[in-house]
C-alpha cells in the first residue's frame, strides 16, 4: 500500500518523520558495508531494489492509501540481510517517488509502514524460527521463506491499517470488511514468489543469501 501522508494529521506526520529518520540512522550506523565492497553483494542489492520498485510501481487499489501490490520484504530479509533489506526497499520507495507513483511527503509515512514494519517482523520471524524449530532445510524454504512472507504482508497490512484507524482515516469496520481480507489471498501470492525467489536462490547462489548457513541446514542431514 502507498500511503498519502494527508491521511494523517500533523502530529502524526512529525511522529512518522521522527520515526523515519532514526530508521535511517540505525541503518547507516549498523549495516555490514564492507560487504558491499564485493560486486555480486552490490549487484544483488541494487537488483532487489530495482526489482521491487517495478513492482510496487503496479497496484490495484480504490481509495487513497487502500492500495495493494506485493511487498518482497522477507526475500529482501533473507537474501541481504535487515539492514540492506531496508536500504533496497528504501530505495524502491524513492524510485516510485521519482516516478510520480506517490509524493516524496509521503515518504516518511510509507518508510516505516513499507519498509521498517515489515523488514523488522521478517527478522524477529526467522529468527524466531531458528531457535524454536529444527535446523532443517526444509524449515528454512517452507516456513521462513512460503510461511514468513505471507505472515509478513499480512502484518503490515493490519499495522498500516492501525495507523490509519488512529489517525481517523477510515473507520475499523470499513477496513475489516472492505480492505483486510485482501491480504489473505496477497499474502497467498506473495508466499508462492518471494518462496520460490528463495528457493532458487538457494539451490543455485546459496551465498547470495545472508541468512541460509550450509552448516546450519545442509551438514549432518
Amino acid at each position: 500500500m502507498d500511503l498519502p501522508a494527508t491521511l494523517f494529521p500533523g502530529a502524526g506526520q512529525g511522529v512518522m518523520l521522527a520515526l523515519a529518520v532514526l530508521g535511517l540512522y540505525l541503518t547507516l550506523r549498523h549495516a555490514p558495508w564492507g560487504r558491499l565492497r564485493q560486486p555480486a553483494q552490490l549487484n544483488l542489492l541494487l537488483g532487489f531494489a530495482v526489482g521491487l520498485m517495478l513492482i510496487w510501481s503496479m497496484k490495484a487499489g480504490v481509495k487513497p492509501g487502500l492500495s495493494l501490490h506485493m511487498l518482497g520484504a522477507m526475500a529482501a530479509t533473507l537474501a541481504l540481510g535487515p539492514w540492506f533489506a531496508v536500504l533496497a526497499l528504501g530505495l524502491a520507495l524513492s524510485g516510485i517517488m521519482v516516478n510520480g507513483v506517490v509524493e516524496w511527503t509521503d515518504w516518511p509515512v510509507n518508510f516505516v509502514l513499507m519498509v521498517m514494519v515489515p523488514i523488522a517482523f521478517a527478522h524477529v520471524f526467522q529468527r524466531a524460527v531458528e531457535r524454536w524449530l529444527p535446523a532443517h532445510f526444509f524449515i528454512f524454504v517452507f516456513v521462513i521463506g512460503f510461511a514468513g512472507a505471507a505472515l509478513t504482508v499480512v502484518v503490515q497490512g493490519l499495522v498500516a491499517s492501525a495507523a490509519m484507524v488512529s489517525a481517523g482515516a477510515y473507520s475499523a469496520g470499513f477496513l475489516l470488511n472492505e480492505y483486510l481480507p485482501f491480504f489473505l489471498l496477497l499474502g497467498f501470492s506473495e508466499a508462492w514468489i518471494s518462496g520460490a525467489v528463495i528457493t532458487l536462490m538457494v539451490v543455485y547462489r546459496p551465498e547470495w543469501v545472508a541468512a541460509f548457513d550450509d552448516r546450519r541446514y545442509l551438514l549432518d542431514k
